[in-house]
């Protein structure tokens, strides 16, 4: 999901936040997902100043479209996301890796239907952090929380080609490249061709049923 669905220049969101909650129910409240080296969970304010140290250097922001550029611009996107997970539209978790308190990447899932019938979702991690694992402990989790739990029949991501970090986690993780959009993403000026890769709810019960779903 290399373009977010957050807008800043056109949201205007109150600062109000609802506690996380760990529930059955993810539109109340996202669940605390725990890895062994990660954690996943609702955003907090809190984590606006670490999110803008770790989003908007060249190396991470390249390939996604413009984060916010001030603290008060991923609060706002903060407050955005808690409004859009309670609507049921999207869900947006914080990566936390172990030993940690702030968010130092975030992993994002939006319906593209009514109903999550098929959906889109995205990460983005700090530079610091790449090649130790977190992605792939996150992206299991975020997988089953988008099958198991939101019931997701189709989930897409989108990179651009030149991304290659994007794209060789994406295969990785056994997602399948179905082709190529031409000029599908405008960044800086410039438009980038991408790849569309996909994971179906029977992809993933296959691998989830396997003796284990070896993503490392």
């Amino acid at each position: 999901m290399e373009k977010m669905p957050f807008n800043e220049a056109t949201m205007a969101v109150r600062m109000t936040m609802t506690q996380p909650v760990v529930s059955s129910d993810w539109k109340k409240g996202l669940p605390v997902l725990s890895g062994h080296i990660v954690t996943l969970r609702e955003l907090q304010l809190s984590d606006a100043p670490s999110l803008l140290a770790m989003l908007t250097t060249e190396e991470v922001a390249r390939f996604i479209s413009p984060p916010p550029t001030t603290v008060e611009g991923f609060e706002r996107f903060i407050v955005w996301a808690n409004a859009e997970r309670q609507a049921g539209r999207y869900a947006c978790f914080a990566v936390v890796p172990q030993g940690m308190d702030s968010a130092i990447g975030i992993f994002q899932v939006r319906q593209l239907e009514p109903g999550f019938g098929s959906a889109e979702w995205g990460f983005a991690i700090g530079s610091p952090f790449w090649g130790k694992g977190l992605f792939a402990t996150a992206a299991e989790m975020v997988l089953a929380f988008s099958f198991d739990t939101i019931g997701v029949h189709r989930l897409e991501a989108r990179a651009a080609l030149r991304n290659g970090r994007g794209n060789g986690a994406l295969r990785k993780i056994g997602a399948t490249c179905e082709g190529v959009l031409r000029r599908s993403f405008l960044r800086n000026g410039e438009y980038h061709d991408q790849h569309i890769w996909s994971l179906l709810d029977s992809d993933w019960r296959e691998m989830r049923d396997s003796v284990h779903v070896t993503i490392n």
